[in-house]
């Protein structure tokens, strides 16, 4: 039968695009790892927009990858229950996308002063905490950044000094290389602008990934309608 064979091919392609699903659930979930150590180190404790995003990234990448299983299992079986449930997750996993495009749209300025203010916060924990002080050299050395906004940041530090900055400063990274520093061997750039500069440009990244999921994703769920409504007219799908 015609429509039979035009559900044999949805089926594929339905299949082929919860390997999609799976792939981007696990690039999802990446984005939000790799993200959340740099800002929930240096931003305060507790629940705010900036903490919580990759958070909700992992939560969302987590939750459509139980959806594609989901799926999954009922193309294997070609349950209807479960293709119904899976064309419902599958809507509510744009909508929650749509909403972290908005929050991040709406909260980006606030993010971006809220990590200014926290990393200054860590600037004064350096001297007194060894692991406030090692997260701090590590994000300076790769990010090659000094400071908040620059290295000037650092002569208000007690116990710094007017002439001194963290060793993590140095462009060559030495023992006592921040001690009577000269401008042309540190790096002068404030670690704020860096870092949001990397993270705008990842974030252009996961934008331009995010249109092409939410493609896949209104795919998903017109071949799911479509196989659900072949179920339940009673065809058989092989």
């Amino acid at each position: 039968m015609a429509v039979e064979g035009g559900m044999k091919c949805v089926k594929f392609l339905l299949y082929i695009l919860l390997l999609v699903f799976c792939a981007c659930a696990v690039g999802l979930i990446a984005v939000g790892i790799v993200v959340k150590p740099i800002l929930s180190g240096t931003m305060s404790q507790g629940a705010t927009p900036g903490s919580l995003l990759p958070v909700i990234i992992i939560a969302v990448g987590a939750f459509l990858f139980l959806v594609a299983f989901i799926g999954c299992c009922g193309a294997c079986k070609e349950n209807y229950c479960l293709m119904i449930t899976f064309a419902i997750f599958l809507t509510l996993i744009m909508l929650v996308e749509l909403a972290i495009a908005i929050a991040g749209y709406v909260f980006r300025d606030k993010v971006r002063a809220e990590f200014n203010k926290d990393f200054r916060q860590q600037m004064q924990n350096y001297p007194k905490n060894n692991g406030t002080a090692a997260f701090l050299d590590k994000l300076q050395t790769k990010f090659h950044c000094c400071g908040a906004a620059n290295y000037t940041d650092w002569e208000n530090i007690f116990g710094m000094g007017k002439d001194r900055v963290p060793d993590s400063c140095c462009i060559n990274v030495t023992m006592g290389c921040g001690t009577d520093f000269k401008l042309n061997f540190i790096n002068t750039e404030g670690c704020v602008e860096k870092i949001g500069n990397w993270l705008r440009r990842n974030v252009l990244l996961v934008a331009a990934a995010a249109l092409g999921i939410a493609f896949v994703e209104v795919l998903g769920i017109i071949f799911a309608c479509c196989l659900v409504k072949s179920i339940r007219s009673g065809y058989e799908v092989m």
